[in-house]
C-alpha cells in the first residue's frame, strides 16, 4: 500500500499483542493507515514493528486523540531531518 498523506494518518495505542508479540509492543503508539476495506471487516492498517504495515484485529488497539501539537509532532517525527540546518557539537562550541 502507498504511503497516505500525513493529514490521513492515524495514531493508536497498542492494548494487547495477542499472538503478534515480536509485532505489537503493548502500550506503544502506533501509526494507523486509512483503510475502510479492512475497518469493515474489523481490522487495522498499522505500522508494526518491522516497518510494514499490515492489517491486525482493532481490538489490539484504541485510537487516539490528540492535542494539535502532539499530533504535529508525531507526524513531523516522520519526515527526514533538515539537511540545511545546521548544528555544532557541544565542543565546537
Amino acid at each position: 500500500m502507498k504511503t497516505p498523506p500525513l493529514k490521513a494518518r492515524r495514531y493508536a495505542v497498542c492494548v494487547d499483542n495477542g499472538e503478534y508479540e515480536i509485532d505489537l509492543i503493548p502500550r506503544k503508539i502506533y501509526k494507523v493507515w486509512p483503510d475502510a476495506d479492512a475497518e469493515s471487516h474489523g481490522q487495522l492498517r498499522v505500522v508494526d514493528e518491522s516497518g510494514e504495515d499490515y492489517l491486525f484485529p482493532a481490538e489490539y488497539f484504541r485510537i487516539l486523540s490528540l492535542p494539535p501539537g502532539v499530533d504535529r509532532l508525531l507526524r513531523a517525527s516522520g519526515r527526514p531531518a533538515n539537511p540545511r540546518r545546521r548544528t555544532r557539537s557541544k565542543a565546537a562550541r
